[in-house]
């Protein structure tokens, strides 16, 4: 049974910390690979090397949107592709633990579930709404 009390509020834990999680990603392709050293290895994938920015700004896009509680279900379900992408380049041939040379598939097979939870939940305890949203719930 789902208690109507707390569940909002771990809907609110989820949607935070995949934000978070999703800018520390943001963070280390920005300042530990840099920008040109993360469109060499997307290059170096066989994937087309702009694919790199459109990532980068499609993980801060959806960070932020997690972050606010903004479209929290299109942003959830938006950014399932990036670990999927992940697994299916990089860390799917690298075996299951992440542990494993080059990272295997555990922890991106973990975030896709996760985002397919927060889905499922919802925006969750604090989340703001847009503006047509509040129209409608008024």
């Amino acid at each position: 049974m789902i208690d109507t009390r707390t569940a909002p509020y771990g809907a609110l834990i989820l949607r935070l910390m995949l934000g978070i999680l999703f800018l520390a990603h943001i963070g280390l392709k920005i300042f530990i690979f840099t920008p040109a050293g993360t469109v060499a290895f997307f290059g170096s994938l066989g994937l087309p090397p702009a694919l790199a920015y459109v990532t980068i700004l499609w993980e801060m896009a959806g960070a932020l949107a997690l972050i606010l509680g903004l479209w929290t279900r299109v942003a959830a379900i938006a950014l399932i592709p990036v670990p999927v992408g992940a697994i299916a380049t990089v860390h799917g041939p690298a075996g299951f633990f992440f542990t494993n040379a080059n990272g295997g598939w555990e922890f991106p097979a973990f975030w896709i579930a996760a985002l397919a939870v927060q889905a499922l939940l919802g925006d969750g305890a604090h989340a703001l709404k847009p503006l047509g949203a509040r129209r409608a719930q008024a």
